[in-house]
């Protein structure tokens, strides 16, 4: 999962505003190879907060649908990748909570994804952290390569 410079500028924006409270979003992307995507957008919801964040499904068949618009209804090539959510104050690593959450997501039929992705960001020492993982619809869950575009 490649995350270029252009959608790490709003992301490290939001978790500067959210402080120590934990914020979160959908991850908008394109299939740019053989199991290779990139986010090419994301939304930004309210902070929660410290150790929790609410998913926020208000806006986010909207945003969804509103990129795949603008993408001319490429749903093969652009679509809706997962969510994103922050871990200001611990571990990259989704907590136990989040496992459950997007393993309910990538098993729910009604959604009918192939598979869906979580991100899980801090800022450490003002430098952006993070770790990229898979749920796909069998329940199982798959440590994904997070590559953050220009940061060594």
């Amino acid at each position: 999962m490649t995350i270029p410079p252009e959608v790490q500028a709003p992301l490290i924006a939001a978790l500067r505003r959210a402080g120590v409270r934990e914020c979160g979003g959908v991850l908008l992307g394109e299939h740019v190879g053989t199991n290779d995507f990139a986010v090419r957008s994301l939304t930004v919801h309210q902070p929660g907060a410290v150790a929790a964040f609410v998913r926020g499904m208000g806006g986010m068949v909207k945003a969804i649908k509103t990129y795949c618009r603008s993408k001319g209804n490429d749903f093969t090539r652009f679509n809706y990748l997962g969510e994103w959510h922050s871990h200001p104050l611990f571990s990259v690593q989704p907590s136990a909570k989040d496992h459950t959450t997007m393993r309910e997501l990538a098993t729910d039929r009604r959604v009918g994804a192939n598979f869906v992705v979580l991100l899980v960001f801090r800022l450490h020492c003002q430098q952006l952290e993070g770790s990229a993982h898979t749920y796909l619809p069998d329940g199982s869950v798959h440590l994904s390569k997070l590559d953050l575009e220009g940061i060594e």
